[in-house]
């Protein structure tokens, strides 16, 4: 029932030409949460695979009906940090940079599953250590590090697409061959787990944590480009930029 209020409800939002694309982006997204939630708490993962499709629909057609749309949804976010409004957020915010980076169709939906999906290994993670009130020591760092192992095996038993299997499983590695779990170059890393990489982590910075303040968007992208450097690929890192330009450009006119 819930998943039918919601689509009836969303196809109702989007038809609406009264209300403006920043309230209909504020409301698309609050309106997903708990339908997210409800997906993530499924332990038919395949089945929910199957029914994130509807959620990330929504999303693409609202980005190709409203050419600000990725403006209005960057820096919305101001909820305290869960799971599965996390991996909203990193759904929203990669469906975004893959339509400036060129996808489209089947690839594009592929791309919001991944990202939907990325932490899905989380739920074999402790959850204390999920839910704690502050930074982790080494031993919980330690289980926190397996979570994209866990999400392998997970999906593997789905029979997922490899670029949804991808996103997961390499959404910690990094362009300088540091990161985690198997330490991948650049170039080895795929396309699509680099835009997760991307979001995942301007996801983290610009939300609120028990223990750590929420930056602003610009603020969060300087850190990434300077204090993370060479981490991104530049190109995707421009382009969230150039996007934070447009969404300050259309804010100066509705001013005027």
């Amino acid at each position: 029932a819930l998943r039918q209020d919601y689509k009836n409800y969303v196809h109702h939002l989007l038809a609406d030409k009264t209300i403006n694309p920043h309230r209909k982006a504020l409301i698309l997204r609050e309106s997903s949460y708990a339908l997210v939630e409800e997906l993530f708490e499924s332990p038919d993962v395949e089945k929910a695979l199957e029914e994130s499709k509807g959620i990330i629909e929504n999303f693409v057609n609202f980005m190709e009906n409203e050419p600000e749309s990725m403006g209005h949804l960057i820096g919305l976010s101001s909820h305290d940090f869960y799971t599965y409004t996390h991996s909203l957020d990193v759904g929203i915010y990669s469906l975004g940079l893959a339509k400036v980076a060129g996808y489209s169709g089947h690839e594009l939906f592929l791309m919001g599953q991944g990202a939907l999906f990325h932490d899905i290994g989380k739920r074999q993670v402790d959850i204390e250590i999920i839910c704690k009130n502050g930074p982790l020591d080494d031993e919980e760092w330690k289980q926190m590090q397996k979570h994209p192992e866990y999400g392998l095996v997970i999906l593997q038993e789905t029979n997922a697409p490899e670029e949804i299997i991808a996103c997961c499983f390499e959404h910690h590695e990094n362009s300088l061959g540091n990161g985690y779990p198997q330490q991948l170059s650049a170039e080895e890393i795929h396309p699509m787990a680099r835009i997760v990489a991307l979001t995942d982590t301007f996801d983290a910075l610009t939300t609120k944590r028990s223990y750590n303040q929420p930056m602003p968007p610009s603020k969060a992208l300087d850190f990434m480009a300077v204090k993370l450097k060479g981490k991104y690929d530049p190109d995707l890192l421009s382009a969230m930029y150039e996007t934070l330009f447009k969404m300050e450009k259309h804010k100066e006119k509705l001013s005027k």
